[in-house]
């Protein structure tokens, strides 16, 4: 079962998100907060106890403290909790945002049930799901970066990072050992500056070597 935790400031978002979510045969919502401030104490609080949620659904426009700074502060404390966003703006400078801060995934509230739950799913198996509306914003963001000398090989592995594919599914889709793998993976973070695969996918995504998912 993949555990979701809401945070939003609209107690009948939250309720409705939670009715969607335990509906799900592999899905278990977990918990819910009206602001990023008590997400972290409830958070802090399973890390002791249990369960920690494997993602959290995360408005950006909240009292107290913003969606932005809340996904932050969870990446930062609970690396291991992947975060989307979830919110009604679509503009390139707060998409950029939220992926900036960790973010694996983003969703305007607009978004048709089936989006959300391919969210979840894709977060919790370490994917990247982007609301199709938000492919335009990418676009915006392209050429903010020189192009480093990546080999033909790297590209290769890089656009199938961005697709979601794991270092054994990389060597198995190549034919390559999955040491092999790990080592282009570790040369291309190493080449565009980044620390982690979701900034890689999103780096990606920007400069063209893959198509937003």
């Amino acid at each position: 079962m993949i555990r979701v935790f809401v945070v939003d400031d609209h107690a009948v978002v939250r309720r409705g998100l939670r009715a969607f979510l335990d509906a799900q045969p592999d899905m278990d919502c977990v918990g819910e907060a009206p602001d990023p401030k008590q997400a972290l104490a409830q958070l802090a609080e399973a890390d002791v106890l249990g369960p920690m949620p494997d993602v959290v659904l995360m408005d950006l426009v909240m009292p107290a403290m913003d969606g932005i700074s809340g996904i932050q502060a969870i990446k930062e404390r609970h690396p291991a909790v992947e975060v989307v966003a979830v919110t009604s703006f679509s503009e390139s400078e707060r998409v950029a945002a939220a992926l900036a801060a960790g973010a694996s995934g983003y969703l305007l509230k607009d978004a048709e049930p089936d989006e959300v739950a391919a969210a979840v799913r894709a977060a919790a198996a370490g994917a990247m799901h982007l609301d199709p509306a938000v492919a335009p914003a990418l676009r915006a963001l392209t050429g903010t970066q020189v192009l480093p000398q990546l080999s033909p090989r790297e590209r290769e592995v890089l656009r199938l990072v961005a697709q979601g594919m794991t270092n054994q599914a990389i060597a198995a889709e190549l034919s390559i050992s999955e040491r092999t793998a790990r080592t282009h993976v570790s040369n291309i973070l190493l080449k565009i500056g980044v620390s982690t695969r979701t900034q890689a996918a999103l780096w990606a995504i920007r400069e063209g070597v893959a198509p937003p998912p």
